[in-house]
Order: C-alpha cells, then sequence, then structure tokens
C-alpha cells in the first residue's frame, strides 16, 4: 500500500519521519508525471516543489496559517495533500480540478491565482486581516525567481519591511541566481542569524546602549552599527536587497533536502517574529530526466509520453503564432526602425526568432508587461516602432500604459495579442476574452482581428505601416490552413470584407463576425440555407475603427442584425455596432453572439465554444429561433 494512498489529512504529516516523506515525495512525483501526461499541465514547476511543499505541510499548520502561492504552476503537490488526490485524475478537464489554486476549489486555496507577482501583496493582506480579526496564525507566500522580475513583488516586499509584520516569503528560485552564490559562507550566516544566542546578544546589545543617559546617543550607536552590520552584509551575503527593503534574508537552502528545509521552517516559525525570506533552489522538472534537461519544453505541456518523453502533436497547419513569428521578422529585415519587446514570453509569443535574427533590437523586459509597454512607448517617441507580443489575459496588467503612455500621446506601436479569446484547459485566468471591451474605449487605439492565418500577416504588414497606435488580436492553436502569402498586400484601412451578399431584395440577416467567429459565421450562413433562411456574411475585421458604411449599408436591407465575437458581450465588438446602428436611428432587431457576463471556467475549446454558444450550429440555430419569434 502506497504511503500516499493512506493520506486522508494534512496533520499525518506532521507524523512522517524523514525516510517516509522521501518516499511520498516519490509517488507524488509519480501522480504528477502520470496525470500531466495524460491531460497536459505545468509540468516541471510543480516537479520542482515537490520536497518544497512536503517540507512546509510537515511544519506549519496549514488548517490555521495560511499559504499563497504565486502564480500557481508550482501547486500541485499543494493540490494532492489538502484532499484532491482522488480527483487529482480529472485535472484541467471540463468540471475537473483547475490547473491553479482556486478558493471555491478548497479551504486550502487561501488565494486565487493564475497571473505573476501576486503572492506577496496577497499574504500581506491575509496577515493584517488576521491581526485586525485577532487571529493567531502565520502567513506564507511561496514566489518563484521569474515572478520576482514583476514590479508589484517590490511593492509587497517594500510595504511588509516597512510594517515590519511576520509575513514569510519562500523564494523558489528554479531558474537563475538572484545574486552571487557565495556558497558555505552565506548558509553559515544564515545560521548564526537564526542561533537564538546571535539574536539575543543582537537584543541585549540594543537594550544596553538604549540605557545611556545620553540623550540621542544610544540610538546613534544602533544606528551605526546596523549601518556597519548592512554594509558587510552587503559585501559578502546575497540577498542584500532584501535586507534594505527590511526582511531577514536566508538561505540559500536546498528545495530537495526536506530535513533542512524543515529545520530552517520551524525555527523561522517558532523564533522570528519580523519579516524573513528564505531562499530555496529548486530544479525544475526535478526526478524526471527529460523536465529536467528541457524545463522550458516542460513548463506548460501538451499529452506527452511520460516514457520517452515525446510530445505528441497532432498534423494541424502552421499555428498563429508562427505566422506572427514569420510576419514581424519579414518586416524587420525590409523596416530598421523595427523592434520587438515581450515580457518573458519569447517562445510562447514568437519571438524567438526574432532575438536570434536581431539580438540587439529584441528586449524581453521579464514579467512586468507594464514596464514592457512604457519602454515601447518611449522607444516609440524615440523614432522606433515597436511590436509587442503578450498574451492578451497578460496584457490585462497594462490597461493604464496603453491608454496613458501609448494613446494619450498617440504613439506608433503594434500590439500583438496571442491566446485571445477561449484557451481551453488553463481556465478563467488566462482566457484573453476582454481584449476588445478594454482596448475599444481607449481614444486613437485600433483594434483588428484576422479571420484566418494569411490575413494575420496581411494585418501586421498593414498596422506596421499605417504607423498608430494598433493591436491585433488572435487566437491560440492552429489557423485553417489556408495559403499564406510571401507579399501581402496591406489592408485597405477600416475596410471590412464582404464575404457573401444576398442579391437582390431584403436579406433575412447580416452576421458581423471578428476573428475566429468569422467562419462559424460563414458555415452557419450554410446551415440556415437548409432552412430557407438567406443571410449575409461580413468579415469585420477592423473593430475599431468600424467599417460604418458597410454596417449602414448592408442594416438597412437586412430584417436582423447578427453580431459574433470571441469576447466578453459587455462593451465589446456587438456593442460597437449597436451603438452605431442607436446613433444612426436604425432601429432594427439585433442579436449578439460573444461571452456572457461571467467568467469561463476551463475545458477544451470546443467544450468552452460550446458552452458559450459559439459554435456554427448554434448561431444557426439562435437565427432560426429568433426570425421565427419575429414572423409571429
Amino acid at each position: 500500500m502506497r504511503l500516499l494512498d493512506n493520506l486522508n489529512s494534512i496533520k499525518q504529516l506532521h507524523e512522517m519521519d524523514l525516510q517516509e516523506l522521501r518516499e511520498l515525495a516519490k509517488e507524488i512525483r509519480e501522480l504528477i508525471l502520470s496525470t500531466v501526461a495524460e491531460n497536459g499541465g505545468h509540468l516541471a514547476p510543480s516537479l520542482g516543489t515537490v520536497e518544497l511543499t512536503l517540507a512546509l505541510y510537515s511544519v506549519f499548520n496549514f488548517d490555521v496559517d495560511k499559504l499563497v502561492w504565486d502564480v500557481g504552476h508550482q501547486a500541485y503537490t499543494h493540490k494532492i495533500l489538502t484532499g484532491r488526490r482522488d480527483q487529482f485524475h480529472t485535472l484541467r478537464t471540463l468540471n475537473g480540478l483547475t490547473g491553479f489554486p482556486k478558493r471555491s476549489e478548497s479551504k486550502y486555496d487561501s488565494f486565487g491565482v493564475g497571473h505573476a507577482s501576486t503572492s506577496i501583496s496577497a499574504a500581506l493582506g491575509l496577515l493584517l486581516a488576521s491581526e485586525i480579526e485577532h487571529r493567531d496564525n502565520r502567513v506564507v507566500a511561496v514566489i518563484g525567481d521569474g515572478a520576482m522580475t514583476g514590479g508589484m513583488a517590490y511593492e509587497g516586499l517594500n510595504h511588509a519591511g516597512q510594517l515590519k509584520k511576520n509575513l514569510i516569503v519562500i523564494l523558489n528560485d528554479n531558474e537563475m541566481s538572484i545574486d552571487k552564490n557565495v556558497g558555505a559562507l552565506s548558509e553559515y550566516l544564515s545560521q548564526i542569524r537564526l542561533a537564538p544566542q546571535y539574536r539575543k546578544a543582537k537584543r541585549d546589545f540594543e537594550d544596553l546602549v538604549k540605557k545611556i543617559p545620553i540623550p540621542g546617543l544610544g540610538e546613534k550607536i544602533i544606528k551605526a552599527s546596523n549601518s556597519i552590520r548592512h554594509g558587510l552584509k552587503s559585501a559578502i551575503v546575497q540577498g542584500a536587497i532584501f535586507e534594505v527593503l527590511g526582511f531577514t534574508y536566508l538561505g540559500p537552502v536546498d528545495g530537495h533536502d526536506i530535513k533542512a528545509m524543515q529545520e530552517i521552517f520551524t525555527r523561522v516559525k517558532d523564533e522570528m517574529t519580523e519579516p524573513v525570506i528564505i531562499h530555496v533552489r529548486t530544479t525544475k522538472g526535478k526526478g524526471y530526466k527529460p523536465a529536467e534537461e528541457s524545463p522550458e519544453k516542460f513548463h506548460g505541456v501538451g499529452k506527452f509520453d511520460k516514457f520517452t518523453g515525446e510530445i505528441f502533436k497532432k498534423t494541424s497547419p502552421k499555428t498563429y503564432t508562427e505566422i506572427f513569428s514569420k510576419a514581424i521578422v519579414d518586416c524587420a529585415k525590409v523596416d530598421k526602425s523595427i523592434v520587438a519587446i515581450t515580457a518573458a514570453m519569447p517562445s510562447g509569443t514568437g519571438l524567438k526568432l526574432f532575438s536570434e535574427m536581431f539580438p540587439d533590437r529584441f528586449f524581453d523586459a521579464g514579467i512586468a508587461e507594464e514596464h514592457a509597454i512604457t519602454l515601447a512607448a518611449g522607444m516609440s517617441a524615440g523614432g522606433l516602432h515597436p511590436v509587442v507580443a503578450l498574451y492578451s489575459t497578460f496584457a490585462q496588467r497594462a490597461y493604464d500604459q496603453i491608454l496613458h503612455d501609448v494613446c494619450l500621446q498617440n504613439l506608433p506601436l503594434t500590439l500583438c495579442l496571442d491566446r485571445a479569446g477561449l484557451v481551453g484547459e488553463d481556465g478563467a485566468t488566462h482566457h484573453g476574452v476582454f481584449d476588445l471591451s478594454y482596448l475599444r474605449h481607449i481614444p486613437n487605439m485600433n483594434i483588428l482581428a484576422p479571420k484566418d492565418e494569411n490575413e494575420l500577416r496581411q494585418m501586421i504588414f498593414t498596422a506596421i505601416n499605417k504607423r498608430l497606435p494598433t493591436a491585433i488580436r488572435y487566437p491560440r492553436g492552429a489557423g485553417l490552413g489556408v495559403k499564406v502569402i510571401d507579399n501581402p498586400q496591406p489592408l485597405i484601412w477600416a475596410k471590412s470584407e464582404i464575404l457573401s451578399k444576398i442579391s437582390g431584395g431584403e436579406a433575412d440577416a447580416t452576421i458581423f463576425a471578428v476573428g475566429t467567429m468569422v467562419e462559424a459565421a460563414k458555415k452557419a450562413a450554410e446551415l440556415l440555407k437548409n432552412s430557407r433562411i438567406y443571410v449575409n456574411v461580413v468579415n469585420s475585421r477592423f473593430i475599431k475603427p468600424l467599417d460604418v458604411d458597410t454596417i449602414y449599408e448592408l442594416a438597412l436591407n437586412s430584417k436582423l442584425i447578427v453580431t459574433c465575437e470571441e469576447n466578453i458581450l459587455a462593451g465589446g465588438f456587438g456593442s460597437a455596432v449597436a451603438e452605431f446602428l442607436i446613433d444612426s436611428n436604425i432601429i432594427k432587431p439585433m442579436l449578439r453572439f460573444g461571452i456572457d457576463d461571467k467568467f469561463i471556467e476551463h475545458g477544451t475549446r470546443s467544450q468552452l465554444l460550446e458552452i458559450c454558444g459559439l459554435t456554427a450550429e448554434n448561431i444557426a440555430d439562435g437565427i432560426y429561433n429568433r426570425l421565427q419569434k419575429m414572423s409571429r
């Protein structure tokens, strides 16, 4: 019988000896590996934190204490330990476990996450709430070194250090050193700072000098001694930046040595009352050779053969990301003013090729979307043309910078939003279904969405040549398999494409669709023909500025106006069309297809499109039913 099979309470972890915890780590690692091989998920980060999570749970009492994960990529062990072992096989499937901590899923998920650099601020908030409510508990935040490139992490550290609260931050360093490692000396000094004798001597010294009868002299001596102490630390101890921010820095400690972590966690829990940051070093993909050798490849992975590490790939057309990658390189070969910027996603956004071909014109800002946008704005003001590639869901973080630093100054910039629309198994934190709404109302912003991969290439060339603040949003995954023209002609600005039009008389309906919904609209029109319902289909492609002439002309000669978008309905493309019709005094029945006012959970993309009513069949049925009601 496996230890994991008998684990029914986190309290049991306090009773396990070191050998049992090590065996449990092996069993958990195998469960994670088997599940992610079948379902896909964030493998390398979670394999790297198995021992760290076990050490935390064997020391702290998370029935009372609080644990906050940053991003949540590394929290699979946490899910398994907290009553979700038997459901773990449902990870990232429809109605199954989410891939990230989520408050509604478990009481042990103290804070819902999915975007980076939030854990320290959230943990500090939980700690302050406990103090105000007179609850006695410790709060632990686990943040990766990648998330420490985000400015919000330092805002949280700065505030916690200022308040001098007993916040515990675990820095999970699984990829890069924060500073030069001085090895044994640093670990030795950490042990000294943890030792009761050291802490008692420090307090006794401060108490003594405060008793000096000369007014102010004691405080000056303490200040001078602290300055000397901090200066020496800065010279020989890594982590000095955290000390400056008000944290006691401890580490580094081996993140796969359960005993070493237990010792340091226990002493911090029992003896320290000030903010502390514990630097833990882990290996991404620990225990699975393919993931250890290629952690980036196995960071977020689809289904794969767990025995060989071979990732299963379907034969499919090129992805929109691949089309973007080649298009931006082709543009940069001709236009020397083009620079490319991303926020810690050079591979995910397709800028890896650009970075290799034009290293002096490529900039990775780290997980700092706000900085990335304002950096781009500064480059634009300096005469360059920045192309900023972000996932749609992460661009939300830079809303103010897009509005204030780019659009207010009307600076030329091309914002390429990958993973727009429903992204599938990553769920609510990662769906890019808000960009049309949060960008459309910003003056000077232009928004385009391609119907296929060839049109994406056209749009990239068009936007760069237009030299305006422009966003292009496109979906995750493979294109439709259409031929991609090497030398595209720029699109006529603000002009839609009429794909089918009823000749003579009034159309039963006109469908104005954008992006991925164009193909669904075309198929819906074919389905409606079987019921002798004839509709116009328009690839609107410009969400802003709208092609108002085409909308006006077709609306006048249609019984029903229909809009289709893979975006939240509130404030999106359908809203733009409705506003124009009202302002133009065109009073026609209207039907909008999009995402309702709710967050969409995880599942396959096809499942989610069905749930949201965005399949061709859904659209055809909706139009048919509305027309039937109108004829009564």
